[in-house]
């Protein structure tokens, strides 16, 4: 069978093909046995307009062809053609490509001006053409509307997986980037993920599916998902899409990392951290409790051709594209950084808090740190307070039924802070100056999900402002009572503070019968009618809550670093980025020691027009506010059982449905507004990146001849395809730091890069800048020298450890033993085994060490620590440098004297100067 992409000889019997004609066809039933569609075929031969049945029936358009010999069918369901002669599928554009004395419609390498279509799957500029061609056949039989098998209490993570399947950026990047779902982390949960939206999203697809290897794989991740206990599926959210940005980050080329904001220009003392990974961030959000199928370049279907999202309807590539097919293009295009980091904006100090925002430097890319705080953990009271974290986010449900609208500890300015190596007692001997370099990383999940957020805190007896930028993954909302609505909506008109007090404050200490009484208060406000309870809460108004700015006196009184004691001080906070999908949870659910409850509250929420601009900072560089919703979850039930189920847009065909597991039901959106939202996801909105997308399919079927030929990351073209705000080109994504292709990806190159026009080209880069241009792909000669003399160094490091660690293990009474940190030793296991590509810093003793009264060092009681010989420790140690030195020696008396092994064992610390 020849290649897909070579001209069938047979195209020029087909006669005049019109779109309206084919839709017609569909319509209609077999000629033979009378049978219905899907999946009819129709003649293209001249003068033909015979319609038969598939081999899913008696196959009459088959019989057909072999008795007319006609050779070109197409099925009315995909609009694929099949020539029966040929025995493959061919593509009705390369009809007009055979006439033109331009290019050959087969791509060499060799020739020179680029060719009608690249051979790589995804064509990124057929955006408007998938989107006719498919948007057709959906509206036979839209796609994506699989169910999903409950597997035991599984109806949390089935409604969470179906929400963000109907997410249009991050599903097409999983179906069209395949060459980017590579990982070498366990459990591969990206892969999982893959198969299971290639699967939903598969035209051939099934009535459900059963996800067992991503529930496998998610608890292998979080124990917490094993059995069968209900389980809420916010959380399940966050552990998901964290794993899969584990699984799919990549470090970020220093050319396309954003510029650090000048801290001179506003006079501000800001401390900045680099990027670490998420499982070593620190972080507190801004009303905060607690806070990612094989990769083998799958298109969309699983098995997609290469010219599959191409125009199939030759009459097509010129005409203007309908009202109608604008608002479904509009659905089908699937439309920034996450820096898997923390930076710290440390008090800066300012005459007054207007002079601070006034002088706040903008960036393009503001600082965005990656972490977030373990789940169910007790909110803290100072903003300095840390804890360990993973990735950024609006804090669970579990101890925040409400959150204050003012005077709110909970909702403290967030300070995120790295790892401490200070000892209380007494300060171990610095490790010197060299430090491990802290990459920065980003992956798809941080591009569609991560905004930030400005944190200010002003002293209200100097003016003093301290500020914070942070990323978020999604925001946290409290659903505000009805006192709550009157204090915002009073501070709203009046256009001042809200007043301190906390949203639900009627929940802030409940006992037994305080409880029965609310209960029974609010089944009777379900049951009275709105005008006579009171206002309607709407989103907007959770919104409100939120970003309230709080008042901190009394017991919550501000420490200042100007004024070295406690002052009464305003909080406050503003989105400085939004996200392209914002992610929101309304805080239903509230947990104490010995009682849960559900807040019930219908909250009125836009299916279209969500408008975020009351609510963001002046320095915020997102141009489009707005936001449609995409999906929303809903909890049926009480605190303590229920079930979850989810409304979702479809994209295709714009109608809403409702996944309950293995069941999908076609819903009106009156029935979606009317729902008990949890979690709520929304997608900017941009008429303006619909016409640019539909002017670049305009450009692309002029089919300039040109001597150049663009290489382009098919990552960003996905995100020009379903982005609102792509952002600038970037080709980082296949290029290394010196411009050329890194070895390790060159085998897949393909899968990573589309050719492109040069008129497109141009435009695109006039449009959007960044870059670089790529003419020419070719292997870096200078890393492929760097790789091979890491792997040198890797080879002589862990031979050297394994001769002198036998050596040690050979010696049975050794005179000195030396401790050192075991989290150093594992970063330079995973660096000598090839897991990490960034060595590890300074030896760091400091966590294993503790300073006695004499000034000496010894080991710390219950250390995480190993044990090493000293020609194991001079080795290390002129390698890497570091320290403090902790050796371990046994007495004289212990050696002479066996019956002392008995008694206590004498151990003496020595501290050498490093």
């Amino acid at each position: 069978m020849g290649d897909s992409r070579d001209p069938c000889p047979h195209l020029d019997s087909i006669g005049e093909v019109t779109k309206e004609d084919l839709l017609l066809k569909s319509k209609g039933t077999c000629q033979s046995c009378g049978v219905a569609g899907p999946n009819l075929w129709a003649c293209l031969q001249v003068s033909c307009s015979y319609v038969g049945c598939g081999e899913s029936f008696a196959d009459h358009s088959t019989i057909h062809a072999q008795v007319k010999t006609h050779n070109l069918t197409v099925n009315l369901t995909t609009f694929r053609v099949w020539c029966y002669a040929c025995e493959k599928e061919v593509f009705l554009e390369q009809r007009l490509a055979a006439h033109p004395p331009g290019p050959s419609p087969k791509f060499s390498e060799q020739d020179s001006p680029p060719p009608p279509c690249h051979p790589l799957k995804a064509v990124p500029i057929a955006v408007a053409d998938e989107g006719e061609s498919e948007s057709e056949d959906d509206d036979l039989k839209p796609r994506g509307l699989t169910g999903m098998k409950n597997l035991g209490n599984s109806c949390y993570m089935n409604a969470a997986l179906q929400a963000l399947s109907n997410c249009p950026p991050l599903t097409q990047f999983f179906l069209e980037c395949g060459g980017l779902v590579r990982t070498d982390k366990k459990p591969a949960l990206c892969k999982s993920y893959q198969k299971l939206v290639t699967e939903v999203w598969h035209r051939k697809r099934p009535s459900y599916v059963v996800p067992t290897s991503l529930s496998h794989g998610i608890k292998l991740v979080n124990p917490m998902f094993r059995g069968y206990a209900q389980q809420d599926t916010q959380e399940f959210l966050r552990c998901l899409m964290d794993q899969l940005h584990e699984e799919l980050k990549e470090p970020r080329v220093a050319a396309a990392l954003p510029e650090a904001r000048d801290s001179d220009s506003s006079d501000s003392d800001e401390k900045r951290e680099g990027d670490r990974s998420p499982s070593e961030d620190e972080f507190l959000s801004c009303d905060s409790s607690s806070d990612r199928g094989e990769g083998d370049g799958q298109g969309r279907g699983g098995g997609g051709s290469p010219a599959e999202t191409e125009l199939l309807i030759p009459d097509e590539a010129g005409r203007a594209i309908s009202e109608k097919e604008r608002r479904k293009d509009r659905r089908f295009s699937w439309g920034q950084q996450r820096t898997s980091s923390e930076q710290v904006d440390e008090d800066a100090d300012v005459d007054t808090a207007m002079a601070a925002l006034d002088q706040q430097p903008t960036d393009t890319q503001p600082p965005s740190p990656r972490s977030t705080s373990p789940c169910r953990t007790p909110e803290p009271d100072n903003e300095a307070h840390m804890r360990s974290a993973s990735r950024p986010c609006s804090p669970v449900h579990h101890h925040e039924g409400h959150a204050k609208l003012a005077g709110s500890p909970p909702r403290a300015s967030p300070v995120r802070m790295g790892p401490s190596y200070v000892l209380k007692k007494a300060q171990v001997p610095s490790t010197g100056s060299r430090r491990r370099k802290e990459q920065q990383y980003r992956s798809v999940i941080s591009d569609i999900f991560d905004g930030s957020i400005l944190s200010l805190v002003q002293c209200l007896t100097c003016d003093r402002v301290s500020t914070t930028v942070e990323t978020f993954q999604d925001l946290s909302l409290p659903i505000p009572g009805k006192e709550d609505l009157a204090k915002l909506h009073s501070a709203i008109y009046q256009n001042v503070p809200a007043k301190p007090g906390a949203c639900g404050d009627s929940y802030a200490a409940q006992g037994w019968l305080a409880f029965i009484v609310e209960y029974i208060r609010r089944f009777v406000v379900s049951c009275t009618p709105s005008w006579f309870w009171g206002p309607v809460v709407t989103l907007e108004d959770c919104l409100a809550a939120f970003f309230a700015a709080d008042e901190l006196k009394g017991d919550n009184m501000y420490s200042c670093e100007r004024c070295k004691k406690l002052r009464n001080g305003v909080k406050y906070c503003k989105v400085l980025q939004l996200p392209e999908i914002l992610c929101i949870h309304l805080k239903r659910f509230r947990h104490e020691v010995m009682y849960s409850f559900k807040i019930s509250s219908h909250v009125s929420f836009p299916l279209e027009g969500l408008d975020l601009r009351p609510f963001l900072a002046k320095e915020c560089t997102s141009q489009i506010t707005t936001y449609d919703l995409l999906s929303v979850i809903c909890h049926h039930g009480t605190a303590g059982s229920g079930h979850y189920i989810a409304y979702c847009q479809n994209v295709i065909n714009g109608q809403w449905y409702e996944f309950d597991d293995q069941y999908v039901t076609e819903v009106h959106e009156t029935l979606v507004q009317n729902a008990e939202a949890y979690v709520l996801f929304y997608r900017k909105s941009s008429e303006e990146a619909v016409r640019e997308r539909q002017q670049v399919v305009s450009l692309a079927a002029m089919r300039e001849p040109s001597l150049l030929r663009f290489y382009v990351s098919r990552e960003w073209l996905n995100k020009f395809n379903t982005f609102a705000e792509p952002g600038p080109i970037t080709n980082h994504t296949f290029l290394c730091s010196h411009g050329g292709i890194p070895p390790n990806k060159y085998h897949y190159i393909d899968d990573l890069v589309v050719i492109l026009p040069q008129n497109v080209w141009e435009h695109l880069y006039n449009r959007f800048g960044g870059g670089p241009a790529v003419n020419h792909l070719y292997v870096c000669s200078i890393c492929q020298v760097e790789i091979e003399a890491l792997a040198k160094r890797r080879r002589i490091e862990i031979d050297t450890f394994i001769k002198l660690n036998k050596a040690f293990q050979a010696e049975e009474s050794p005179s000195v033993i030396y401790c050192i940190s075991m989290q150093w030793f594992r970063e330079w296991e995973a660096f000598v085994k090839g897991k990490d590509n960034e060595p590890p810093g300074p030896i760091d003793n400091s966590r294993i060490a503790q300073v006695k009264g004499s000034g000496h060092i010894q080991l710390k009681q219950g250390a995480d620590y190993g044990q090493i010989s000293e020609e194991t420790w001079v080795y290390l140690l002129s390698l890497y440098g570091g320290g403090p030195e902790i050796a371990i020696r046994q007495s004289v008396a212990q050696l002479q004297d066996p019956e002392s092994l008995h008694g206590e064992q004498k151990i003496e610390a020595e501290t050498r100067a490093v």
